[in-house]
């Protein structure tokens, strides 16, 4: 059945999917809890300069000796003057970050957050709550399990380990004293040119929204009992739309039409907030020319009365003060003050200079501009967020009840972790795996570093710190020669990074030496990407792999040797330029400290590659054309006069990773072929391991809607499972389908199904059916 596309005569099956109606959230009868009696009984004792603190929160450096408020003596000392000054003059409720950018032990964090608690209380004995960015592990803590970055997690396509991650994630941020964890990231990464891609689940809103909802349950556990001395309140970020720039760098501009906001970026978000999130993170940025801490629009009206969210918002570092500041969008600080607070902010992550905000909010108040009930209904939050912390029971955790903190069992976690998310993207003749017997040369300026393999976010912001702490772990040179002996491994740099300044200038290591290395070596692992970086540091320019790094390439591949190239990188940087030249490539992503253990598994052939790419690896720096573009971005290749390039090409498509085996798809079965948008399609397909080696297979199902009032994307994903199959072994897998699969945001910003044809793909399987 083809649509009618007249809109006079579409026939347009409502429903709602995303967003629940206002009305359903303000005539809601809730019951009254204990906590909300207790709540409701301190918010009364309260003075306003109590609950202004309450919606404060400050870095941690703040109240520490130090030359000023921006650093710490080391070792770390709390100032008691300072610390009188923020907690009983200014009633400060909230402390973030680590002191000096710096990881601390947890016996460490316990001592200091066990000093703030106490003098923190306050007259109404209220506990300070800390929070913490413990993003692909305990990140500020010595001796964490680190993970693979959340862009190496989704490769993994495995929600159990990504659930269990969470899981260990939380038990060793509560074993640092520390409650509250400003993760998962639920921005979608569409765009490869942007820092932060790789603290993303990818280019997909289906992916990021499941894998986004067990990082809520790994992380608040699946009762979301925040209480326990096991589990964190969980954080959010960054609503909304944060790293789809118009620029392709960090806190500039975007453009996002209200459609594409709702169809794309809204449902990651609206599942964790269905799946029980209690805190959620504000995006730095603009968007259509508003910033979105000054947007009652998107924080009142969609977040909460449509998305139904009921915790704790808090904005990103100093991003009310920006209001003013950055985006002229307030004339002085109080305005911006105002503007972020009646828009809808609950706490203020000021970073710095407190005072301001403190002594501007309360102005505020006083002069009616922002109304009591405003403020009331922010602290009830956050003191409610506090009360289901468990905080006024046990305001710190103590490190000696958490005998697992960095065991082997949580080691053993991440490995596996790591080496389901690694990707092997190419194979010519099956150069890989490699024999154990051969000569190897180890290269490249990713070969030996700790820093590489973990990333921003890695004991300090920008991970210029792990090799002080990560010198236990094997780097890619360690963990070859671990594999198959020293004495057949060798190790010459041929590029390096510079450790100070920019950390992505680069340096001729060596490289004669290594290249005339390689002629004496069996095979090369030639280890190139990106040194660690995040944020606003990690901008960039030019997306190919850097111009000496390319030039490196090319001459280890004229060599004539088996090439291995491992790209270590946070986000896909082009190689079109050399990639013909090498017949073997993997990509490891972000992989972790156990990241190198994994790769020298995979590279002989101990453990079977499974990851699968989350985004649409570009071939050149001006088509990053996603695998979920409109039909007019995926014209063929044009000969003739005018001999234009196609529009949509990418190097490696979304989903795309090989194996060591081969799987054989077949009988995809649909339940029916026409249904209702209410009915739910069953689909099947059979998968069979014809290879000779056990091996793990990720199943995506795509649908197409083949004709609808707004152009559809070519296809979309719409289920997934990874599943494990020995040589000769065949399963059937059901996939079901129901109204939220076949909707899509309509121009009216609805959430609809459409009649007409719709078709699944799975594989090189296709079937068509029709909704009525």
């Amino acid at each position: 059945m083809t649509k009618n596309l007249s809109l006079s005569k579409i026939c347009i099956i409502s429903f709602l999917v995303l967003y629940g109606s206002y009305n359903c959230f303000s005539q809601t009868k809730v019951k009254v809890s204990n906590t909300d009696k207790k709540v409701e009984e301190l918010v009364k004792k309260m003075t306003l300069e109590e609950k202004v603190g309450q919606m404060a929160q400050i870095t941690i450096d703040v109240i520490t000796k130090g030359k000023d408020r921006f650093s710490s003596f080391e070792p770390v000392e709390l100032d008691p003057k300072i610390m009188d000054d923020v907690f009983n003059k200014y009633k400060i409720g909230s402390i973030l970050n680590t002191a000096n950018n710096r990881a601390r032990t947890p016996q460490v964090w316990y001592s200091l957050i066990s000093k703030i608690q106490e003098v923190g209380k306050g007259r109404l004995n209220i506990p300070v709550i800390y929070g913490i960015d413990a993003i692909h592990g305990t990140t500020y803590t010595a001796g964490a399990t680190f993970f693979p970055q959340q862009i190496g997690q989704a490769a993994s396509r495995n929600l159990d380990l990504i659930k269990r991650g969470a899981q260990i994630t939380a038990y060793e941020t509560r074993a640092s004293g520390i409650p509250w964890n400003f993760s998962p990231v639920l921005d979608l990464g569409p765009d490869p040119r942007f820092p932060r891609i790789w603290e993303t689940y990818g280019e997909d809103p289906y992916l990021t929204s499941e894998i986004g909802k067990v990082m809520v349950k790994g992380y608040e556990g699946d009762n979301n009992d925040i209480s326990s001395p096991y589990h964190v309140a969980a954080c959010l970020k960054h609503f909304l739309g944060y790293q789809v720039a118009a620029s392709g760098k960090d806190r500039t501009p975007a453009y996002i039409s209200d459609q594409a906001l709702r169809e794309y970026h809204v449902p990651a978000f609206k599942a964790a907030i269905d799946a029980g999130a209690h805190t959620i993170m504000i995006n730095s940025g603009l968007i259509n020319g508003i910033p979105v801490h000054s947007s009652y629009k998107i924080l009142t009206q969609l977040l909460r009365k449509e998305l139904g969210f009921k915790g704790v918002v808090v904005t990103d570092w100093g991003d009310i003060e920006n209001l003013h500041t950055r985006d002229h969008v307030a004339a002085t600080n109080k305005e911006a003050v105002m503007m972020a607070i009646n828009a809808g902010i609950d706490m203020s992550m000021i970073a710095y200079q407190y005072e301001p905000f403190c002594n501007d909010l309360i102005a505020l108040v006083k002069e009616g501009k922002v109304k009591q009930s405003r403020i009331d209904e922010a602290v009830t939050r956050i003191l409610t967020l506090k009360y289901d912390l468990g905080l006024f029971k046990t305001p710190v955790t103590n490190y000696k009840d958490y005998p697992k903190f960095g065991s082997k069992e949580f080691e053993n976690a991440a490995y596996e972790t790591a080496a389901e998310s690694i990707t092997l993207l190419k194979n010519d003749n099956n150069i890989l795996p490699l024999s154990k017997k051969m000569k190897l040369l180890v290269t490249g300026p990713n070969a030996n570093s700790m820093r590489t393999l973990d990333g921003g976010w890695s004991y300090s912001w920008q991970g210029e710190k792990v090799e002080e702490f990560a010198s236990k772990y094997n780097t890619i040179y360690k963990a070859l020669q671990n594999k198959v002996g020293v004495q057949n491994v060798d190790f010459i740099p041929g590029v390096s990074y510079k450790m100070d300044g920019k950390y992505f200038e680069e340096y001729e290591d060596q490289m004669d030496n290594a290249i005339a290395a390689a002629k004496d070596a069996d095979a090369v692992i030639l280890c190139l990407g990106e040194n660690s970086y995040t944020e606003t540091p990690g901008n960039l320019s030019d997306l190919y792999l850097s111009d000496l790094q390319t030039e490196f390439a090319k001459k280890i591949a004229a060599i004539g040797k088996k090439v291995i190239l491992v790209l270590n990188e946070g986000r896909p940087r082009i190689i079109s330029k050399f990639e013909n030249l090498i017949p073997g490539i993997i990509d490891i992503y972000l992989p972790g400290n156990f990241g190198a253990d994994a790769l020298a598994d995979i590279i002989f052939g101990d453990v079977n590659p499974s990851g699968k790419l989350p985004f649409n690896y570009p071939r050149y720096p001006n088509s990053l054309i996603n695998y979920d573009h409109k039909p007019s971005e995926s014209r063929s290749e044009v000969v003739g006069v005018y001999n234009y390039d196609a529009d949509y090409n990418p190097q490696y498509e979304f989903g795309y990773g090989l194996s060591y085996t081969n799987f054989e798809y077949s009988n995809l079965k649909l339940s029916a072929k026409d249904i209702n948008a209410n009915d739910v399609l069953r689909v099947s397909v059979d998968i069979k391991n014809t290879g000779d080696r056990e091996g793990k297979e990720v199943v995506d199902l795509y649908l197409s809607d083949l004709v609808a009032s707004i152009t559809p994307d070519v296809r979309r994903l719409k289920g997934f499972q990874k599943i494990d199959l020995k040589p000769g072994e065949s399963r059937t897998l059901t996939f079901n389908l129901d109204k939220r699969s076949f909707a899509f945001v309509n121009a009216d910003g609805k959430s609809v199904v459409e009649p007409g044809d719709f078709e699944v793909s799975i594989s090189n399987l296709k079937s068509k059916f029709s909704i009525k």
